[in-house]
């Protein structure tokens, strides 16, 4: 009998979930035993369900493709043999607030891709190397919503990974302003090119309310916890376009920024180098070793060199250099699916365990 925790995946057929349940194969501490999806989907095997939709480079694991897919709006159901749910449901934001608060309400733990509570005051949105601490925040929500182990928990927007970390890593420089131009893989929408040809040789300069999360996710990461809620920081001022771009994999960023602290090159690029959190002092499983690398070469990072780096946990960076009108500019890279998503969930869940938000039950 296994003494890993047990694992339901809402949204299991699209992408995320399917990157989940490909992240969490052999996992040393959760197991996949529960996957929920739509009605359409319920009642068929796995395998069923996804048919020729299987979008990862790797095979299905084989523990998953009979596992029989639960309505996901059956929670009761869902939640009765598992310990917490990893979320990616393909839902209206109204909607999936009301899922996962009902989910948190069944006594269950959720660890949300979704972008619906990211705005909830008393519900934490963690980078685990950077706000560790907003875990604190969980016992006042479990007051609001009457839970002795139940609680919602999520991840913030993937095109914040390539650039967020960096500007963490140089608080003590004191960012002010910051310009950022995000050029987002295709797979952040939850396509392939099968799915999309028209981004075949081709860019698309909006998507829809990525700008927003970009200039005001992080500030509710450098936030503190007052009164029972996270009240996000107000500086650095943020300002971001956001491109789609044809890559499959891999969110790059284009960062100037203006710190009120004078530093050389050297000293930014050893608090990259150097900087860690939580995840590296406890060693979860998924934690990358060393969280960012800085490239010398000028043309680095590259998606296709550099995307997969700590298995698609670490960030990385490169140009470092001074700028004519900001003080200093530089390229950075995440995958977008796996640390920007999936990935940093499972780490974020990672975390809860580690600190005892989230048990057996």
């Amino acid at each position: 009998m296994s003494d890993r925790l047990k694992v339901g995946i809402l949204g299991g057929t699209g992408m995320v979930g399917q990157r989940f349940i490909s992240l969490l194969e052999n996992h040393p501490w959760f197991e996949v035993t529960v996957i929920a999806a739509s009605p359409r989907s319920a009642g068929k095997t796995y395998e069923e369900a996804i048919g020729d939709r299987w979008k990862m480079l790797t095979p299905m694991p084989e523990a998953v493709k009979k596992i029989i897919v639960k309505d996901v709006s059956d929670v009761e159901d869902v939640v009765k043999d598992i310990d917490f749910v990893f979320s990616a449901v393909d839902m209206t934001k109204d909607e999936i607030r009301a899922i996962e608060e009902k989910y948190a309400k069944a006594e269950t733990p959720v660890v949300s891709n979704n972008s619906a509570h990211r705005w909830t005051p008393d519900v934490p949105m963690i980078v685990p190397e950077i706000n560790a601490g907003h875990t604190d925040v969980i016992e006042f929500q479990k007051k609001r919503l009457g839970t002795k182990r139940g609680f919602v928990a999520v991840k913030p927007n993937c095109s914040i990974q390539a650039y967020a970390p960096v500007l963490t890593a140089w608080k003590d420089f004191e960012p002010t302003q910051v310009v950022v131009s995000t050029y987002q893989a295709i797979s952040g929408a939850g396509k392939t090119f099968k799915d999309w040809p028209e981004m075949v040789e081709n860019i698309i300069p909006y998507i829809a309310g990525e700008e927003e999360k970009s200039e005001k996710e992080p500030l509710k990461l450098w936030g503190n916890i007052e009164n029972g809620v996270i009240v996000p920081a107000t500086s650095p001022v943020i300002t971001s376009q956001c491109i789609r771009v044809p890559v499959a994999d891999g969110h790059t960023a284009s960062v100037f920024v203006n710190l009120a602290k004078k530093a050389e090159k050297e000293a930014l690029i050893e608090k990259l180098v150097t900087f860690s959190g939580e995840p590296q002092k406890l060693g979860l499983p998924s934690a990358p070793k060393q969280f960012i690398q800085y490239l010398e070469e000028d043309n680095r990072p590259q998606v296709k060199l550099d995307v997969d780096y700590e298995r698609g946990m670490g960030i990385s960076i490169g140009r470092l250099r001074e700028d004519s009108i900001f003080d200093w500019k530089f390229v950075g890279l995440a995958h977008n699916t796996v640390r920007g998503a999936a990935g940093g969930a499972v780490l974020c869940a990672e975390l809860l365990k580690a600190k005892g938000f989230i048990e057996a039950k």
